[in-house]
């Protein structure tokens, strides 16, 4: 393990280091006056967490994880396939005498609902 606790990160290609390398031409931050937004105070050094490289893997687990926060809710419930509004067709069709979806013009319509 590293010095932080975390893993070593896995071999990356050069090519796919050079997209993913941090570009830092000033290794410092500015440092501003709260009073006077324009006036810069002082300097610092950068902190080494925004040195590091970026690590493709951790890129990846934490879009992945993030992206998962727009779905929308799902769930089995009891009532799912009795929401429609089935009728039997009665005797005289020469079908069974299940409910039927209603309707015209899809796939659906006439099946068996609930037999």
């Amino acid at each position: 393990l590293a010095q932080d606790g975390l893993p070593p990160p896995p071999p990356i290609s050069p090519v796919r280091a050079a997209a993913f390398g941090m570009a830092t031409g000033r290794p410092v931050v500015s440092v501003y006056n709260c009073d006077a937004p324009a006036e810069k105070t002082t300097t610092l050094p950068m902190p080494p967490a925004l040195l590091s490289p970026l690590r493709p893997d951790l890129v990846r687990y934490i879009h992945t994880n993030v992206s998962k926060n727009k779905r929308q809710p799902i769930s089995v419930g009891a009532k799912v396939g009795y929401e429609t509004a089935a009728e039997s067709w009665g005797t005289g069709r020469a079908v069974a005498r299940v409910p039927r979806a209603p309707g015209g013009g899809t796939h659906r319509s006439g099946q068996g609902a609930f037999g």
